[in-house]
């Protein structure tokens, strides 16, 4: 039996057969749905409008979502994905239900490209393979993408030990762009995956026909737990920049006092000669009545702000 059917230019049809098991999975894998696409899922599924809506829509969902009706499930999670060194949330809608999965996105998450591809070469590998459950192939999806967040953090973490390095021997207009950008990425980071272990704990919460409730809980325990690892990650990571852009700052000001200090050492030499040049410059004799009324001016007006920048307590 052929494993793989491209119905559209949009659509395409995972067929996942274990002979030596009576059930069988379809995965449905949709890129960029539109009017046509959300058509023929109407036709072949009795999904709720709204939620048929929801995956037509252009507009990103603030957060991920999860509604178990009496025949399906309806999934939005979002992903982290980096996009020319910016992270980015991916979305990706899923319907499932025993016996299938759809997925729906835009199809810039490499990750899930890649892993589509790898169950129409090797779907024998897969452990949905072996038992069949539509379950447990929406468990290998998600662990995918969950895994692919670890080598964002990683990513991160290689940024981290270049920066610290960098911050005591580069430039530090350079070093605070980078600085920026990578918290900019930690945040985003952060804000997609902070709600993924409530999903996940409501998921090990599904029946299935093909496993039992302690292998459900196993197998979304485990992704719950990756999802409170890579928060704590990425909870360590937001305190390391924080403490690094504080380390920059206090390098940055440092260098700033030495140049503000290094300039009134150059004003506090400069002005006295100045002020010796002025009055050697004035076309008035010393002891005139002019010349004691100009020097004597000169050293009220001194007075008067000693006095001022004393009581702004600014000396």
């Amino acid at each position: 039996m052929k494993n793989f059917e491209q119905i559209s230019k949009k659509i395409s049809l995972l067929t996942i057969d274990n002979p030596r098991n009576p059930h069988k999975i379809q995965w449905y894998n949709i890129t960029n749905p539109g009017k046509n696409e959300i058509k023929f899922l109407k036709q072949k599924f009795d999904f709720k409008e709204k939620h048929l809506e929801a995956s037509l829509s252009t507009i990103s969902a603030q957060r991920p979502m999860i509604f178990q009706e009496e025949k399906y499930f309806f999934i939005i999670l979002h992903f982290p994905i980096s996009n020319n060194n910016k992270v980015i949330p991916g979305e990706i809608e899923f319907f499932f239900s025993h016996g299938y999965i759809i997925t729906l996105h835009d199809g810039n998450i490499k990750t899930l490209n890649d892993f589509f591809e790898f169950c129409k070469k090797d779907s024998i590998f897969l452990e949905s393979y072996n038992l069949e459950s539509s379950a447990v192939l929406l468990y290998e999806i998600l662990e995918k993408l969950v895994q692919d967040s670890y080598v964002l953090l990683d990513k991160n973490n290689i940024e981290i030990n270049e920066l610290e390095k960098k911050i005591f021997e580069s430039n530090q207009e350079q070093v605070t762009s980078q600085l920026l950008i990578l918290k900019r990425n930690i945040i985003n980071i952060r804000r997609i995956v902070q709600n993924h272990k409530n999903i996940m704990k409501q998921l090990t919460e599904m029946k299935s026909r093909v496993l039992s409730e302690e292998q459900i809980m196993k197998y979304y325990g485990i992704l719950a737990e990756h999802c409170q690892r890579i928060w704590e990650f990425s909870e360590n990571q937001k305190d390391i920049i924080n403490s690094l852009q504080n380390t920059s700052e206090s390098i940055s000001n440092n260098k700033t006092n030495n140049i503000m200090k290094t300039l009134t050492v150059i004003s506090a030499i400069l002005m006295p000669l100045n002020l010796i040049a002025t009055i050697l410059g004035m076309n008035l004799e010393p002891g005139d009545k002019p010349f004691i009324i100009t020097i004597s001016s000169m050293i009220i007006i001194a007075i008067i702000l000693m006095i001022f920048f004393k009581k702004k307590k600014w000396l």
